[in-house]
């Protein structure tokens, strides 16, 4: 599914649960928790993009991907 009209879907879920008051609202000390836990675990996706995204720049400073290897001598 487009992750756009996902979104949309979401929202509308949202709305209506708000409207109904069913939806739950966070309190400040709630957030706070939910945020340390976060924090406390290591954020697992936060670290595996970084972990990604370091791997992809290292692929890049390599060299040429075309098998080449400029240094060999003779």
């Amino acid at each position: 599914m487009d992750p756009q009209r996902q979104r949309e879907i979401a929202s509308e879920g949202g709305r209506a649960a708000h409207a109904k008051g069913t939806a739950h609202e966070f309190t400040s000390e709630e957030a706070r928790r939910a945020g340390a836990m976060s924090h406390k675990n290591g954020n697992r996706q936060s670290a595996a993009r970084a972990s990604s995204s370091a791997e992809s720049d290292q692929g890049n400073l390599a060299g040429p991907s075309d098998g080449r290897n400029d240094n060999r001598q003779g």
